[in-house]
């Protein structure tokens, strides 16, 4: 008995465990693929979706604090930058062939189309800003490491539950090398346009509308 128990030893396969096993591949798509699904009717014209990485992202709905702070945004910076650079609201900016995200807030050179024949690349970028609060882990990690990969020197991300704004800097492959963080009551500047401050709670709701918001 002893012998055979040796001879099915031997003999035996080692089943491998599911740890092991090599995981699953993903279909990744271009920003060309990404077009021609929305013009086979695949994604429809109002579905909030952007490109990231070759994976099609569903956007996060706006309440009410996001929306204003766009809005603040975006007043903000036509108010101030109107011949100096291209304001564009949540609009596309092509990066690579994998990735076209739709940022809250883009600075572009000026450009005499306003970008009718393309979106705005990393070499026509100035500033990228998202606002943020339910996809805030999504922002400081994915997109910030997708923004750095592309060389988009200056990404911003306003943090609505803190009320701070993250100012990250010199990109490389491997993501920002420099990160610093504004309360509310504080100024930033930006790379492009070193002269001029913005006071982080001009980009923010009224507090006490958002503890308001944050009671019900």
């Amino acid at each position: 008995m002893a012998s055979i128990t040796k001879t099915l030893k031997r003999k035996s396969t080692k089943v491998p465990d599911k740890e092991s096993q090599s995981a699953p591949a993903f279909r990744r798509f271009t920003v060309e693929e990404y077009y021609k699904m929305a013009e086979a009717g695949i994604l429809r014209e109002d579905e909030r979706v952007e490109l990231i990485e070759g994976e099609i992202i569903v956007m996060s709905p706006q309440g009410p604090r996001h929306a204003s702070s766009n809005s603040r945004a975006a007043e903000w910076f036509v108010l101030n930058f109107t011949g100096r650079c291209t304001v564009r609201i949540q609009a596309p900016i092509h990066l690579d062939d994998s990735s076209e995200p739709e940022p809250d807030v883009v600075l572009a050179l000026p450009d005499e189309n306003y970008y009718s024949d393309h979106h705005p690349t990393p070499r026509e970028i100035l500033l990228v800003m998202e606002v943020s609060e339910s996809s805030l882990e999504f922002d400081r990690v994915r997109k910030s490491r997708t923004y750095a990969k592309a060389g988009i020197r200056q990404y911003c991300l306003l943090n609505l539950k803190s009320r701070e704004l993250e100012d990250y800097r010199q990109p490389s492959q491997n993501g920002y090398r420099s990160k610093q963080t504004y309360t509310e009551s504080e100024s930033f500047k930006l790379a492009a346009f070193p002269t001029i401050s913005i006071n982080v709670g001009d980009l923010l709701p009224p507090l006490k509308i958002a503890n308001k918001r944050r009671r019900k």
